[in-house]
């Protein structure tokens, strides 16, 4: 099966050895995103909500380089550094998805990449 990474100039650079994404066979596993500014490469400002906006901003212009949108997405990994953020990120959440919403875990762990509170990743109908 061959493997396409899929890539997009409006995110920030990757923080280490992997793609953005990869369309292979009938999907797109998108990797996960954080409230990484592309310009400055840092953490957005302004706590949980705008970091979980900026993720999903950030999925959004990979959707978009593969011709996709949210609609097109089957499964999302939310991590969150305090469950007690779990509310405030489920509202944003919201606003992106609609019924049938995807399919979804939600996983407390120690810590993410540049000290993030949230990260994001998803598989997609490729």
């Amino acid at each position: 099966m061959i493997s396409q990474a899929i890539f997009s100039d409006k995110l920030p650079k990757a923080a280490g050895p992997f793609s953005p994404a990869v369309r292979t066979g009938e999907f797109i596993y998108v990797s996960g995103q954080i409230g990484q500014d592309p310009v400055s490469g840092g953490l957005v400002d302004g706590g949980i909500e705008r970091q979980t906006e900026r993720a999903f901003v950030n999925l959004s212009a990979i959707l978009a380089s593969a011709g996709k949108s949210f609609a097109d997405v089957v499964r999302v990994g939310v991590y969150l550094t305090d469950m007690r953020d779990f509310t405030s990120v489920n509202a944003i959440y919201a606003r992106h998805f609609a019924e049938p919403y995807p399919a979804r875990t939600t996983v407390g762990v120690a810590a993410l990449p540049l000290g993030a509170a949230m990260e994001i990743d998803a598989v997609v109908m490729g």
